[in-house]
């Protein structure tokens, strides 16, 4: 008697943590599950690729100093030689951006 009791309480031990485990996979399997799962691990590749990137600018912002300072281009500036001149295109008159106002009739583009 006390066999079968072990028996029948094993089988239905086993019976519900079946089902649970069964349950718990279906939901994982739901389109709504897997659109959160592919979003968080897009999100974290978004994470890990903006830490690389940092990572590299940081290494050629060190490797550019080092070479600066083996080239000696961190020296004072001779005072003889003139100013060096940047141009700038933005701040050039003629590179102005045309200010008018541009109505566009694409139905296609938010408004």
């Amino acid at each position: 008697m006390f066999r079968r009791t072990f028996w029948f309480t094993a089988g239905a031990a086993a019976g519900v943590w079946a089902t649970t485990k069964v349950n718990r996979k279906l939901r994982q399997l739901t389109p709504e599950s897997l659109a959160a799962q592919a979003a968080n691990k897009a999100i974290d590749a978004g994470h890990k690729l903006k830490d690389f990137a940092l990572d590299v600018r940081a290494g050629m912002v060190q490797r550019e100093a080092e070479l600066g300072e083996r080239l000696g281009l961190e020296a004072p500036v001779d005072p003889e030689l003139p100013a060096q001149r940047r141009f700038a295109a933005i701040d050039h008159p003629e590179h102005t951006y045309n200010k008018h106002t541009y109505n566009s009739y694409n139905r296609n583009e938010d408004h």
